[in-house]
């Protein structure tokens, strides 16, 4: 049986602009994965969210659940998929956390690095572009990637 992910880019706008705990700094729907993902290449997805990880990687963000405060874009995409019962494995990561990851780091085998299996050259380059162009106008921490399995 395969695995499949979904998802979104948001960002933040008006934590730059007013700070993160003002009330009109709220999540944006931004990106749709599936606009920039073509795949679901197994390793990306063990290294990145811990799914499918048979390679024995230190995924970067497992399990986190679904973000309290996500966009209403997000909340919609998400319930489209029957939320919580039909999907698995959902979780969240932000720019600054993925710009901070050791992306030499490899698997339990110690042959496949992060970089490898989902870095700038993978599939998900697009995505990391487009959360990066993001980053540049609302801030590392203002621009997270929401994802779920099914």
């Amino acid at each position: 049986m395969s695995t499949d992910v979904s998802g979104m880019i948001e960002c933040r706008p008006g934590a730059r602009l007013w700070g993160p705990d003002d009330e009109d700094s709220v999540w944006q729907a931004a990106i749709d994965l599936f606009l920039l993902n073509r795949g679901n290449a197994y390793e990306g997805l063990a290294c990145l969210f811990g799914i499918r990880n048979s390679f024995g990687f230190r995924p970067l963000a497992e399990g986190r659940g679904f973000p309290d405060d996500a966009s209403e874009g997000l909340r919609g995409d998400f319930a489209a998929y029957s939320g919580p019962g039909d999907v698995y494995g959902t979780t969240w990561l932000t720019w600054a956390e993925l710009a901070d990851a050791d992306w030499q780091e490899t698997d339990a085998s110690g042959t496949r690095s992060r970089d490898s299996a989902a870095g700038a050259g993978s599939d998900w380059g697009r995505v990391w572009s487009g959360m990066r162009l993001l980053s540049e106008v609302h801030g590392a921490e203002n621009v997270r990637l929401v994802v779920w399995f099914y």
